[in-house]
């Protein structure tokens, strides 16, 4: 079963450290938006995941934040919310991290909703089998890995 959240309004999303985003809903046409954002359609061919990853969070954050809250400049006087500092917001690695898993992971909830079921036993969409086997009286666990060698 698909769980809509039928809620169109913006939000605040808490990343910790103090600081929170007010956000847009994530949506397919914010999804979209942020695809086609002239930053990630610039980059490179041969751009690694994690730099195609970073630079469409960033955009996304760019198109989905509508205020912050406990964000500052070096002296801690409260700074306004431009373009240039959500990409910055965006460097600090702890709120990149809460910012992917608790937006950008809800997107996803789709695709693990989904795999909620198990397969069918057969035809095309069955289940992978075991690579692991477990022991049995019939076949008894091997001997204990050596352990490794300090340095």
């Amino acid at each position: 079963m698909i769980r809509l959240d039928l809620s169109n309004e913006p939000a605040w999303l808490d990343l910790g450290h103090g600081v929170r985003l007010h956000l847009h809903p994530l949506t397919t046409a914010l999804m979209v938006a942020s695809r086609n954002d002239p930053s990630v359609a610039s980059l490179n061919e041969d751009a690694t995941d994690e730099e195609s990853a970073l630079v469409f969070a960033k955009a996304l954050a760019r198109n989905a934040t509508l205020d912050w809250d406990g964000v500052g400049d070096s002296d801690g006087k409260t700074i306004r919310i431009t373009p240039e500092g959500i990409s910055a917001l965006l460097d600090v690695w702890p709120l990149f991290e809460a910012f992917q898993t608790k937006y950008v992971a809800k997107g996803l909830v789709l695709d693990q909703e989904k795999n909620v079921l198990s397969p069918l036993p057969n035809g095309s969409s069955a289940g992978a089998t075991d690579t692991a086997r477990a022991a049995s009286p019939a076949r008894p666990a091997g001997k204990p890995a050596k352990t490794a060698h300090k340095s």
